[in-house]
């Protein structure tokens, strides 16, 4: 299905969603063989997750390997999120991300790394020893900024002692909340600009930045541009076209992550009338709106980047409570045929770990 999606639709990146493999795992037996195979090796809980998604996207790396090559590392990449329990852990997340790295064994892998406060330093010194990273919970112009100064500031360092800075790394936006988070506290004529007005100042920050001296100097040397992804465009607000996010948020040397009711309605309809202008637009005159109308953009984005990272978290305990039960389950069958020493009561000392703190 996956490769239909490259060979036909143009698809050029894959990011595995802890939500949607829970879903698999749950109502499916797609993963019954590979769990229990990994249960016989004693994979339980985290470890035995990492596993699947490492299987899933290793194929998947693999698939995109050609248009990885043929755009010399531009284009071809897969992602795969560190435990979001790490969020506020910076050493924790560091090291998650050099094991995850050492662990994927493909060069189009990326680690995605929560873009915040505990996250950002992790971020600069995954860049710096060589690791390509996706910084997620990014929700603001100045979010995005922060994000970009870890990844120069790596790059930097790397050319200071005399290492190639040719370390990939993209930014990813989120678009979609912002919409839904003003719905009702605005009045109608504003309804569902908000997103697409943010983006287009964050992506006017990223125009000036790389037209910068000091990106300037990088480039010179070989490094290349963090690329701005815009997360999120999968899943338009309600009252809204499949394809509203690619028709508002298409730019040069930018990435959209879509669903496949968003791809299919792009194939469909295959129209994509304008651009971003790298000047913003009309951006700052729409956000002065939504300020008159009592708005907070700053507050409302870190706002919702801490909703969002505490539903990173929900999705993740979810997933190892899913993970768990599955586990029990193929196991009590293994047993009804001779099997022995039986995991579960590992599991469920394992997912004591990730309930979160009352």
């Amino acid at each position: 299905m996956f490769k239909h999606y490259i060979d036909e639709m143009s698809v050029t990146g894959l990011a595995l969603k802890p939500n949607l493999l829970n879903s698999a795992i749950k109502s499916s037996s797609a993963y019954d063989a590979a769990i229990l195979k990994k249960l016989k090796d004693d994979k339980l809980g985290e470890e035995l997750v990492y596993e699947l998604m490492l299987e899933d996207l290793r194929l998947a790396a693999d698939l995109l390997r050609p248009i990885y090559d043929q755009t010399d590392g531009v284009e071809g990449w897969v992602s795969l999120e560190v435990s979001p329990i790490l969020t506020d852990n910076t050493e924790g997340i560091l090291a998650a991300v050099k094991g995850l790295h050492t662990r994927a064994r493909r060069p189009n892998f990326f680690i995605k790394v929560p873009g915040t406060d505990a996250g950002m330093p992790a971020v600069e010194e995954a860049i710096f020893a060589g690791i390509p990273i996706n910084v997620t919970l990014l929700f603001s112009r100045e979010h995005y900024l922060a994000a970009a100064e870890a990844f120069l500031r790596g790059i930097e360092r790397r050319i200071a002692a005399g290492l190639k800075p040719t370390v990939c790394s993209v930014a990813s936006m989120s678009v979609r909340h912002w919409d839904a988070a003003v719905r009702g506290r605005v009045p109608y004529a504003l309804r569902n600009k908000l997103s697409v007005a943010v983006a287009r100042r964050t992506y006017k920050a990223c125009c000036d930045l790389l037209n910068s001296s000091r990106w300037q100097r990088a480039y010179d040397v070989g490094a290349r541009p963090q690329r701005l992804l815009w997360d999120g465009a999968e899943t338009p607000v309600r009252g809204t076209p499949d394809d509203f996010y690619v028709k508002n948020l298409t730019a040069p040397s930018t990435i959209i992550s879509l669903s496949e009711c968003a791809l299919n309605a792009l194939a469909d309809d295959g129209e994509l009338s304008a651009v971003l202008s790298a000047d913003g637009g009309n951006c700052e005159s729409v956000l002065d709106s939504f300020a008159a109308a009592g708005i907070d953009i700053d507050a409302l984005a870190n706002e919702l980047q801490d909703q969002e990272a505490a539903s990173s978290v929900t999705t993740w305990i979810d997933l190892m409570s899913g993970i768990a039960s599955k586990s029990a389950a193929l196991w009590q069958l293994q047993l009804g045929k001779g099997a022995s020493d039986d995991p579960s009561v590992k599991m469920k000392s394992q997912l004591k770990r990730f309930r979160p703190p009352k």
